[in-house]
């Protein structure tokens, strides 16, 4: 079951990578909580579940500008006695046409069973550079 499941966490971060980079709202919807929350790296903004997510995604996708965000997960563990699991990796923001990272540093995401799949219910990013 653990090994499972992480290959489907994996698995899922890798699609929500590619639909942040393809602008797909429809796409990231199904990977978030109701009620997820995202604690932003640099100014700690919180934004509490699955509606504000989009919202604040579909603002990021239209602005003229546009950062391209990727998570790479360095550790999953999975609970053995809930249905949870703990992701920590480094993130990356680059600005579409352009080279280089933008902005970078590390997170944790916390995800969640929720019927048969596994949801993001929680995610902390911290900006180190």
């Amino acid at each position: 079951m653990t090994v499972a499941a992480e290959l489907d966490i994996r698995l899922r971060r890798a699609a929500f990578n590619r639909a942040l980079a393809q602008g797909d709202l429809a796409a990231i919807g199904p990977l978030l909580a109701p009620d997820a929350i995202l604690v932003a790296g640099t100014d700690s903004a919180l934004l509490t579940g699955r509606k504000a997510q989009l919202l604040a995604w579909k603002r990021e996708f239209a602005a003229p500008v546009r950062m391209i965000y990727t998570r790479t997960p360095d550790i999953i563990r999975v609970s053995d006695v809930e249905p949870i699991a703990l992701e920590q990796g480094r993130w990356e923001g680059i600005v579409a046409d352009r080279d280089g990272a933008s902005a970078s540093g590390l997170y944790s995401a916390k995800w969640r069973t929720i019927g048969s799949d596994w949801m993001i219910e929680a995610e902390i990013y911290v900006t180190f550079a």
